[in-house]
C-alpha cells in the first residue's frame, strides 16, 4: 500500500480496564434495568425527580408501541417523544453486541424490531403519540411534536442494529421512515416548508446516507438545515392553524424563537443560543452535512458555534447549559455552579459534535473536548451501580439548598432511579457502548489516535495498532504497531492541552516532534514499531477567565483529563469555609478500593472556624480564624456515590 491509498479502520477492541468496567456494566446492569423500566416491570420512583411533570412510576414506552401495533388497547402515556427511550436503548444494545455477544438479549432486540415494524404505518410514519391519540395532527405542530426527532432516533438505532446484526428489517424500517419524511417535507408544491422544533433528524439522515449511499437522504438533511429559520414565523403559523391553545407540551409555545434555533437561518446565527441539547444535535448534523457536501456556510457555522460554546459557554467539566429555564444556554461567560443545568444529554451531544469535527479536520481541541466529556461531564450522569442517573450535573451542590430553595430544586444530590423525561440514561448508555468508535479518525492515509483508551485496532492491509496504558490515572502511553506489508502511512497522536510537556520515544530512541494543531505526526513504513509517549500528569490548579463572575477568586483542581471535586463524605461541611491557595501543596495516590478505583488528591487548605449558632447575622469584619487542613478530592464523575452531602468543584482561593 503506497502513501496515496486510503486506509480503512476495520475494528477496535477496547482493552481499557476503566472503560471495560463501564461497558460491561451497561450490558449486565444498565440494559436489563432499562428494559424492565420501559416494560413497567421495575420498582422505580419518579416522584423524587423534581421535573417528573406529573408522571408516575411508569414508562409505558413498550406499551405505546404495542398499542400502535394493535397488540394492546389503550391511550398513549408519557411525552410525545416517549418512543425515543426505546430507540436509544436499542442502539446501545446494538453496539454492545460488538464486544459482548448476548443471544438472550438479541432475542429481545429482534422481537423489538418486529414490534416496531408492526407499529409503523404503511407509509412509513411512526410516532406512537400521534398514531394512537392524535392521527389528525401529524406534522401539524412541529414546534412541539418531536415527530422528526423521534423518527430520527429510530433511524440512528436502525442503522446501528443493521451494522451490528445484518437485520435487514431494522434498516428497512429506517429507510421507510426517511422516505415518508421526504414525501412530506420540502419546498415543492404540497410539501411542508418546515422542520422539527428539536434538531436530530439532520444527523440521523446523514447516518442513513452514510450507510445506504442514497443521496436523497443527504439532500433532505441539507434541506432541513438550510430551511431552519428562513421563515421565523413558521412555528407560529402552524400553532395558530392547529389551534393556538391546543398545545402538546404546555408552555413551549411561548418560548423565544432562539430556543429552537429558528429566529434566523443557521448561516446567520452568531452564538449558540437556546436549548443546549438541540444546539449540539444541530451542530452534529451541520458537521455531518458539511463534510459530505462541502457546504462552506455550514462549516463556518460549525466553527462559530464551537468557539462560542467551548470558549465562552462551557463548564470546566465539559457540561453545557447554564439555566434550568429551558435547559438552555444564557449568555457568554454566564456559568453559575449551583443553579446550572449541565444536562447529561448535552454532554453526550457535545461528544457527537466533537467526533464529527474531527472527521472534518485534524485539530487537537476537538479531541480535548471529546476527552473532557468522556471522563467528566457525560460520565457523571450515571452512578457506579448503573441503576441511578443524573439529568442535571451541577458543579456545586448542597442537599439543604436543593430541598429548601425552589431555585435549586432541579439539582439532585443523589442520582435518581429514573426520570419522567428519561432521555439521559439511554443516551449515555449508547455513548459508552460505542466508545470504541471515538478513538481513531482516518483521513486518506493518515490515522489520528486522539483518545488514550487502551485498545487493539485493526486496519486494512494488515495494519494493527495496540495501545496500552493505565489512563486516566497514568500518562504512560505505549503503542505497538504492526505493519506486515510495509505500507506507508502517517500516524498523528494528540498531545492534550493539559499536558504542558511530553516525552516521546520511537523504537526506544528519544525524539522531539513539533506539535501541529494539537498533534504530533510520524511516518510509518517499518514492519513493526513501538512508540512510548509520556504525558504530564502533574496536578494543576485551574482558574477561570475573570470574565466568569461565578468563578472569580476560585480555583479548581485537575490532573490529566480528570476534574476533581470536594465532597462532604471526605471533608467536614460546610465546604465554603475552605480556602485553597493556587500554590498549595498537593499529593496524589491511586486507591483501588475507593469508588471502584480512583485517583485521590490531597491538597493543603485552610478552614475557617464556623460562627457559633446565635451570633449576630452581620458583624464588623475581622481576620478569620483559620485551621490548616488537608482537603480530599475525588474525580468529579464519581461524586454522589456515597453519602448524601455537599459537593464543590470550584474552591475558594
Amino acid at each position: 500500500m503506497d502513501v496515496a491509498e486510503k486506509i480503512n479502520l476495520q475494528n477496535v477492541a477496547v482493552t481499557s480496564d476503566f472503560w471495560n468496567r463501564y461497558r460491561e456494566l451497561v450490558v449486565k446492569e444498565v440494559l436489563p434495568y432499562q428494559w424492565k423500566v420501559m416494560n413497567d416491570e421495575a420498582n422505580i420512583s419518579i416522584a423524587e425527580d423534581p421535573q417528573n411533570n406529573g408522571r408516575d412510576q411508569n414508562s409505558h414506552a413498550i406499551a405505546n408501541l404495542k398499542i400502535a401495533a394493535g397488540q394492546m388497547t389503550g391511550h398513549h402515556y408519557g411525552f410525545p417523544f416517549q418512543d425515543t427511550d426505546v430507540y436509544k436503548w436499542l442502539e446501545a444494545a446494538a453496539y454492545s453486541f460488538g464486544y459482548h455477544p448476548n443471544p438472550d438479549l438479541k432475542k429481545i432486540t429482534d422481537n423489538l424490531i418486529d414490534l416496531i415494524a408492526d407499529a409503523q404505518d404503511d407509509d412509513g410514519y411512526l410516532s406512537t403519540f400521534f398514531q394512537i391519540d392524535a392521527p389528525e395532527r401529524k406534522f401539524k405542530r412541529l414546534q412541539q411534536s418531536h415527530e422528526l426527532y423521534t423518527m430520527g432516533h429510530y433511524i440512528e438505532a436502525g442503522v446501528a442494529y443493521y451494522q451490528a446484526t445484518g437485520n435487514q428489517k431494522a434498516l428497512s424500517i429506517a429507510t421507510r421512515m426517511a422516505d415518508c419524511i421526504d414525501n412530506h417535507f420540502g419546498l415543492d408544491d404540497g410539501k411542508i416548508p418546515g422542520y422539527d422544533g428539536h434538531p436530530e433528524i439532520e444527523l440521523a439522515l446523514s447516518r442513513l446516507y452514510e450507510q445506504t449511499g442514497t443521496k436523497k437522504y443527504l439532500d433532505l438533511a441539507h434541506y432541513f438545515l438550510n430551511q431552519r429559520g428562513q421563515d421565523p414565523d413558521f412555528f407560529t403559523k402552524q400553532d395558530k392553524a392547529d389551534g393556538w391553545d391546543n398545545e402538546i407540551l404546555p408552555g413551549m409555545r411561548d418560548l423565544p424563537k432562539t430556543y429552537y434555533q429558528a429566529a434566523e437561518p443557521i448561516v446567520d446565527q452568531k452564538t449558540a443560543d437556546g436549548h443546549a441539547v438541540r444546539v449540539v444535535y444541530l451542530c452534529t448534523g451541520m458537521a455531518y452535512v458539511a463534510r459530505f457536501t462541502g457546504d462552506k456556510g455550514l462549516l463556518e457555522a460549525c466553527h462559530r458555534f464551537w468557539n462560542d460554546i467551548v470558549h465562552r459557554r462551557m463548564y470546566i467539566t465539559g457540561n453545557i447549559g447554564s439555566t434550568t429555564t429551558g435547559e438552555a444556554f444564557t449568555y457568554d461567560y454566564d456559568l453559575p455552579n449551583d443553579t446550572m443545568y449541565g444536562e447529561t444529554c448535552a454532554s453526550v451531544g457535545m461528544s457527537f459534535f466533537a467526533r464529527q469535527m474531527l472527521n472534518i479536520e485534524a485539530k487537537g481541541e476537538y479531541g480535548d473536548i471529546l476527552e473532557k466529556e468522556l471522563f467528566n461531564g457525560a460520565l457523571s450522569g450515571m452512578a457506579l451501580d448503573g441503576k441511578h442517573f443524573f439529568y442535571v450535573n451541577p458543579l456545586e451542590a448542597d442537599p439543604v439548598a436543593s430541598k429548601g430553595n425552589p431555585g435549586n430544586s432541579h439539582v439532585l444530590t443523589h442520582r435518581a432511579d429514573w426520570f419522567g423525561c428519561a432521555c439521559c440514561p439511554a443516551n449515555l448508555a449508547r455513548l459508552i457502548t460505542s466508545v470504541d468508535q471515538y478513538l481513531y479518525t482516518v483521513n486518506g492515509n493518515t490515522i489520528l489516535s486522539h483518545q488514550f483508551i487502551s485498545n487493539d485496532a485493526t486496519f486494512n492491509d494488515g495494519i494493527e495498532i495496540h495501545q496500552t496504558n493505565h489512563f486516566p490515572w497514568s500518562g504512560d502511553i505505549h503503542y505497538q504497531i504492526s505493519n506486515p506489508n510495509h505500507g506507508t502511512f502517517k500516524l498523528g497522536i494528540r498531545i492534550p492541552s493539559w499536558s504542558t510537556k511530553y516525552d516521546l520515544k520511537i523504537g526506544g530512541v528519544t525524539k522531539s516532534l513539533p506539535v501541529q494543531e494539537g498533534f504530533i505526526y510520524l511516518d510509518v513504513a517499518a514492519k513493526s514499531l513501538t512508540i512510548d509517549l509520556q504525558l504530564d500528569m502533574s496536578t494543576k490548579m485551574m482558574r477561570a477567565s475573570n470574565r466568569v463572575e461565578s468563578d472569580f477568586g476560585k480555583i479548581a483542581v485537575q490532573r490529566g483529563p480528570i476534574i476533581y471535586a470536594a465532597e462532604q463524605a471526605d471533608n467536614q461541611a460546610p465546604l465554603w469555609l475552605y480556602h485553597v491557595n493556587s500554590e498549595a501543596k498537593t499529593s496524589y495516590h491511586y486507591d483501588d478500593k475507593l469508588l471502584n478505583g480512583v485517583g485521590v488528591i490531597k491538597v493543603a487548605a485552610n478552614r475557617e472556624q464556623i460562627d457559633p449558632d446565635g451570633i449576630s447575622l452581620y458583624q464588623p469584619a475581622q481576620p478569620a480564624t483559620d485551621t490548616p487542613v488537608d482537603m480530599t478530592l475525588i474525580p468529579y464523575y464519581a461524586w454522589a456515590n456515597r453519602e448524601n452531602g455537599q459537593m464543590r468543584v470550584w474552591l475558594n482561593s
